[in-house]
């Protein structure tokens, strides 16, 4: 391998024999340049090597400063210290938002930190925007947890009763309202025309009505209305001629009267109407003359606690359409609601098995006439299972009649909101996940009446 001192040495002697006496200088020179004193100079060596005519040397490698005898070089030679900056009052707190974010150069933090050490306001604003940067990136979901007013309600309750409280069977309409308005308070414009298709069961056979999520809320203010005529307040519907106070009549007089399409302005006459709703049963008190107020639907009437929990249930069923509508999630009432509406569901039954029965809906009656009244006949056992559930036995040949185990023909068993999601006509009765044994004709007949008790 060329280019070792040995070879270089003897080119050089024979270059001073031809050259005379000052190419002796020239050799030394040369030589030394090549790696005589080891500090690792190379290209001085080189530079040498040319300057005398002979050919380009490769440079031994370079000497590690480990490997000198003397002390090691101080760490600040090797690491430069970046210098301060100097920047304005208004550039700092303007770098806030990028420090709060690590997003600034080195140079930029150190000058910012420096600056929050001696200014109040600007410190504050950091810690502000640090913790709105933890919140970009949470680790749990941002939704507020649905029972969390129930805690927080029931906390402050256990401190201080309140003066005029709300009557049990008003609280799942104040609970289900109150989360409905939660639900529609931040959707954007948009979302209230979003397209929302109304589902329930009409002889039998499914029934639907489009509208939009402002739609959905102007159908609960017009219904709810009845409530509010039966307590004597103002009816939403004003001056409208109602020739039947059906809930789908007065809802398509309240859509006709409107001169456009429902906006998101119909949100605040709903929740006032709600508001007043509660206040005025909550005035009334629980006993059982308010309680047993009846409020009319038109074919039918319910009494007030009743009608307080129908109402609940409706604005629970459009809350999970809308919800459906916007892509949002939603969940099931509270245990003890849903409770309420089975309960008023399942006492529900035996007449509208009746009604069902006199229009040719449902099998005959069964010794219909060796029952007298408020005795015992063909009973259906209803159970209701999960949170919220129970048991339920419906008489099946009279509403009159009352449920017994001795005379239990056909048993059924469903999930809590499975059986509210069929009284809202949402199932058809056939695809309901039930389990059931016994008298198949009186187990149709009690899915298909459960069915037959929606309603737009």
């Amino acid at each position: 391998m060329s280019g070792g001192p040995g070879e270089g040495a003897g080119d050089a002697s024979e270059e001073a024999g031809a050259g005379g006496s000052g190419g002796a200088s020239d050799v030394s020179g040369g030589l030394g340049g090549w790696g005589g004193s080891g500090d690792g100079r190379g290209d001085a060596g080189q530079d040498a090597g040319s300057a005398v005519g002979g050919p380009v040397r490769i440079p031994m490698p370079r000497v590690s400063v480990e490997d000198r005898e003397g002390p090691l070089p101080a760490l600040t030679e090797f690491t430069p210290v970046p210098a301060t900056l100097v920047l304005a009052h208004p550039v700092l707190k303007a770098l806030l938002g990028a420090w709060a974010l690590a997003a600034c150069s080195p140079e930029e933090t150190a000058a910012v930190e420096e600056h929050l050490g001696g200014c109040g306001p600007c410190a504050d604003e950091a810690r502000r925007l640090r913790e709105a940067v933890g919140l970009l990136h949470p680790s749990e979901s941002l939704d507020v947890d649905p029972g969390l007013r129930t805690r927080v309600l029931a906390s402050c309750l256990d401190r201080r009763p309140p003066r005029i409280p709300v009557p049990d069977w008003a609280t799942p309409y104040d609970a289900e309202t109150a989360r409905l308005d939660a639900l529609i308070q931040d959707i954007g414009d948009a979302d209230w025309h979003a397209p929302v298709r109304l589902r329930w069961f009409e002889d039998d056979d499914a029934a639907s009505r489009r509208t939009t999520v402002a739609g959905v809320i102007s159908h609960l203010l017009s219904v709810d209305g009845l409530v509010a005529v039966a307590l004597g307040l103002d009816d939403p519907l004003g001056d409208v001629d109602v020739p039947v106070e059906s809930p789908a009549a007065r809802t398509e007089a309240y859509w006709r009267a409107s001169h456009l399409p429902p906006t998101r302005a119909v949100r605040g006459p709903w929740r006032a109407q709600s508001h007043d709703l509660v206040r005025t049963v909550s005035f009334a008190g629980s006993g059982t003359g308010s309680a047993r107020l009846p409020v009319s639907y038109g074919e039918f009437s319910l009494p007030l606690q009743d009608a307080m929990v129908d109402r609940a249930f409706e604005c629970w069923v459009h809350a999970e359409d809308i919800a459906l509508a916007v892509d949002y999630p939603y969940d099931p009432p509270a245990p003890r609601h849903l409770h309420r509406m089975v309960d008023l569901a399942a006492r529900m039954l035996p007449t509208v098995l009746a009604v069902r029965r006199r229009a040719g809906l449902a099998a005959p009656a069964h010794g219909r006439h060796l029952v007298p009244a408020g005795g015992p006949g063909r009973t259906l056992r209803l159970e209701i299972e999960g949170s919220g559930g129970g048991e339920w036995m419906i008489p099946l040949d009279s509403p009159a009649a009352t449920g017994s185990a001795e005379f239990e023909v056909a048993h059924i068993a469903l999930d809590g909101v499975e059986f509210c999601r069929l009284a809202a006509g949402h199932v058809p009765p056939g695809d309901a996940a039930a389990g059931h044994m016994g008298d198949r004709a009186a187990i149709n007949d009690v899915l298909y009446a459960t069915a037959s008790l929606s309603r737009m």
